[in-house]
């Protein structure tokens, strides 16, 4: 017996209604529509339990009972389940009652199938139920016991349409050993699969056939192709008694084509099939590949039709995956491979297939359906493409280290002469590697072997031209990296592969400082995730998008971007680009003083373990960050400092705009008293920044260098390096770095007893960092407005006495901080902490930290 569904993935529906029925000032009707088994009824259930506490009654039609009885002592809600099929009097007769007492705070809840005449003469509010999405479903497998591979998850939730009934039906019918495999096709329930037999075996034949024709062909478009298929003579005749069926429905309800006829679930389409057999079913496709016209479809049919290996349909099939693939269409190459490989018999042309196949999951961002299949994979003989299809899945797992050895043996054995196809996937597999490496130079000249073996139309010579251009950036030559994206622009402007070409020149905008451009880049390679875009490539413009999103102030919607990215990242198997994801997000939640969530996100990325600087770098960043903004600038010196090692072999490291690590690095360094340290890391930084002309690089390295000035105390120097950081910002939207810069000069000023200045400077980064929610730095920000003596308010009798700065002594030692980490916080030395802090003690009566800490809470 199967055991109802909890009411999972409906916390939206439930809080609405509860909601209008707290709200309700008199009478009031909602109607919640979904098709059935879609969890009506168990909406209603868990409704009824949330509002336990008040008067609720609940009645099913079409027994409704006496409305009077039903409106009787003022019931909050009135639930009424299958409303449609409830008597029509009935329901008139309650909204009679209903005009008939305004004053009655009573919420009327029907749920239908379909609204009727007399449901919509109680003009109610319609609420449509949607079907639940995958992270509902898969809280009902886990709920069930079931350990879904994720790519049948999703099967699950295409082929159910989010509907429960089935959901569950399915989940407890079907054995444990075929929710872990990843290529599963799955049936319809047995109760559905009994309704439509007994509804086939009630029709006509010729309805039957006209059914069974449009199951097979599973197009709203082929009603006259449905037709000549099953040989229909009155066709109005059969058409009427096959929708009569609820087997077939008007394409009005699930198609644009008014004439047509579908079947209106995946599940009732399994079950037609079912009772079909493979054998009719087989000869219905072999018929119907002689009648469509499109040659894609009939390539379908002829492959449902073959139950046994065919050498020539596998070499069509094979032929047409190519060619999806050169479209940038993966996931339809991908089945094309499979198929074709299921057909072929010759064994090393069976591996090269099933090996395609892998690859072309690959292409499409599905790591887990593709790790599923790698045992079958290794199990193959050696040859270069089976090694370039390995070194792909540890490129997005993040293993660099087994990718160049799987990508060197690759190149060792293939033949260029003899395999220049091969040989170009190879080379292009070397530029993803140099990619994720950030090396610029060997990125682009692997893209050029590439691009000179496949040429530009290829998928290998259109992804390598791709990124070639950021090869270039990241090797100076940032005219040469704009002028072959536009020419890519021009020359790849349709299909999947735009997508390649649209992350790519976002990247490089953003590097560039060009951010309106960079958005709208980023935004269309996102949007093309649901038209044939890469999972793979998505994931990256989610990542940078967020980036965009954060130094441009859009925080919550930086934070939703991350969600994103975190969300696809676990469906699709792809670590890669988690790490550039969770600095966004450790940087967002620090700032705004949430120190758990941000230490969460370093957590998570440090957990994937991968050693490819595009991973390491964003993860020691966002270490930083943290350590910075709790003050610690030691911490932030030894995060940072393997940077210095790692950017001798990481151009991109180097170059300015890229990754904004040296002004993080020399701030710590003049804040750790470690000046000389600071001066010798800034140089060959600025130098390249000013030559390369490169806006919001130099003004980070001249605040960091305003910072090292008014520690020296040439405080004349140091304005006018702040000042040029905050001229080169002006009119960029970037405006965490205007904050910095603010702050900073801020502090500086407020050293060098500019208290007035400071106050006004530090102000402006006040406001910056408020309009952002950065509350730890408004609290800092306070701090040294309150240090500086112009804005002091007079506290209580504990610090009547005290002076700004001392004030600002007491409540940092009290919160905790030692006095290194105050020195640091409020831009003095430690031994000038330990002065006020004896001051402080002699002042207040008190003997030690502990007895501070005490007076202060």
């Amino acid at each position: 017996m199967i055991i109802e569904a909890a009411c999972v993935g409906r916390e939206n529906e439930l809080s609405e209604l509860t909601g209008r029925v707290a709200d309700a000032a008199g009478p009031g009707f909602v109607l919640i529509t979904a098709p059935h088994g879609a969890g009506k009824s168990t909406l209603l259930r868990r409704l009824s339990e949330i509002l336990r506490g008040r008067r609720v009654r609940v009645a099913a039609a079409p027994e409704l009972g006496d409305p009077a009885e039903l409106f009787g002592d003022d019931p909050a809600a009135l639930l009424i389940d299958d409303a449609d099929h409830a008597d029509d009097a009935a329901l008139r007769r309650l909204g009679r009652l209903a005009a008939a007492r305004p004053q009655a705070h009573v919420t009327v809840i029907l749920a239908a199938e379909r609204s009727t005449p007399a449901i919509a003469d109680l003009l109610p509010d319609t609420l449509r139920l949607p079907g639940l999405d995958r992270s509902a479903v898969a809280e009902i497998a886990a709920a069930r016991g079931r350990s879904v591979h994720p790519s049948l998850l999703d099967e699950l939730t295409r082929h159910t349409m989010g509907r429960p009934r089935e959901i569950v039906e399915l989940l407890d019918e079907l054995p444990d050993r075929l929710w872990s495999r990843a290529d599963a096709a799955l049936p319809a329930p047995a109760r559905e699969v009994e309704r439509v037999q007994t509804a086939l075996a009630a029709c006509r034949p010729e309805t039957r056939r006209l059914i069974e024709a449009i199951a097979i062909l599973n197009d709203p478009d082929s009603l006259g192709t449905a037709v000549e298929l099953s040989a229909v003579g009155d066709v109005l005749s059969a058409v009427d008694e096959a929708v009569g069926t609820g087997l077939v429905e008007p394409a009005a309800a699930v198609g644009p084509a008014a004439s047509a006829l579908a079947v209106p679930t995946p599940v009732t389409r399994a079950a037609v099939l079912e009772v079909l057999g493979p054998k009719r079913t087989g000869l219905l496709h072999r018929r119907a590949s002689e009648l469509v016209a499109d040659p894609a479809r009939r390539l379908h049919h002829r492959v449902a039709a073959a139950p046994v290996p065919d050498a020539e349909l596998a070499d069509e099939v094979a032929a047409l995956a190519a060619d999806r693939g050169g479209a940038g269409e993966w996931a339809e190459a991908a089945k094309l491979y499979r198929e074709a490989g299921r057909l072929t018999d010759e064994p090393l042309r069976h591996a090269e297939r099933v090996t395609l196949s892998v690859d072309a999951l690959l292409a499409d961002g599905d790591c887990l359906t593709a790790g599923s299949m790698v045992p079958t994979v290794e199990s193959l003989r050696e040859t270069p493409l089976r090694n370039a299809t390995l070194a792909y899945l540890a490129i997005l797992r993040g293993r660099s280290a087994e990718a160049r050895i799987r990508l060197d043996r690759a190149w060792g054995i293939v033949s260029v002469e003899r395999e220049p196809a091969i040989a170009a996937l190879i080379a292009q597999r070397y530029v993803l590697h140099c990619l994720v490496r950030c090396q610029g130079e060997r990125l682009v000249g692997w893209a050029d072997r590439a691009i000179d073996m496949a040429g530009t139309a290829s998928p290998a010579g259109v992804e390598a031209a791709a990124i070639r251009g950021l090869g270039l950036a990241w090797s100076g030559r940032t005219a040469d990296a704009v002028a072959s994206y536009d020419a890519l622009g021009r020359d790849v402007r349709f299909g999947a592969q735009t997508q390649r070409v649209a992350i790519g020149h976002g990247w490089l905008q953003l590097g560039l400082d060009e951010v309106d451009s960079a958005r709208t880049s980023l935004e269309t390679a996102v949007s093309m995730a649901n038209l044939g875009g890469s999972k793979r490539i998505t994931l990256w413009a989610l990542g940078w998008l967020a980036r965009l999103r954060f130094v441009t102030g859009d925080w919550d919607g930086a934070l939703l971007t991350v969600a994103q990215s975190r969300e696809l990242a676990t469906t699709s198997g792809i670590t890669l680009a988690t790490p550039l994801a969770d600095w966004t997000a450790a940087q967002v939640h620090c700032l705004r003083g949430d120190r758990e969530a941000a230490d969460a996100a370093v957590a998570h990325s440090a957990r994937l373990a991968g050693d490819y600087e595009i991973m390491q770098i964003p993860l020691l960043l966002a270490q930083a960050q943290i350590a910075e903004a709790a003050a610690d600038y030691n911490k932030v010196t030894r995060v940072l400092s393997p940077l210095r090692l790692l950017a001798e072999d990481t151009p991109a490291l180097t170059e300015p705009g890229w990754w904004p690590w040296v002004d993080v690095l020399a701030n710590a360094l003049v804040l750790d008293g470690r000046l000389e340290a600071a001066d010798s890391l800034l140089r060959p930084h600025e130098e390249l920044a000013d030559l390369r002309g490169h806006r919001s690089a130099g003004a980070r390295l001249r605040y960091a260098r305003g910072r090292y000035l008014g520690a020296i105390g040439d405080i004349a120097s140091a304005r006018r390096k702040f000042e040029e950081a905050l001229e080169l910002l002006d009119g960029l939207p970037l405006r965490h770095d205007q904050a910095r810069v603010n702050f900073a000069y801020g502090q500086t000023l407020r050293r060098a007893g500019k208290r007035r200045a400071a106050d006004a400077v530090m102000g402006n980064a006040r406001d910056i960092y408020r309009s952002l929610g950065a509350t730890a730095y408004v609290d800092r920000c306070d701090r040294e407005l309150k240090a500086g003596g112009l804005h002091a308010v007079r506290g209580d009798r504990s610090s009547a006495e005290l002076t700004p700065q001392e004030e600002s002594v007491t409540a940092l030692v009290a919160s905790g901080m030692s006095n290194r980490e105050v020195a640091a916080e409020l831009y003095i030395s430690p031994k000038t902490v330990q002065y006020h802090l004896t001051r402080i003690y002699a002042k207040l009566g008190v003997r030690s930290r502990s007895e501070l800490a005490a007076l202060r809470r």
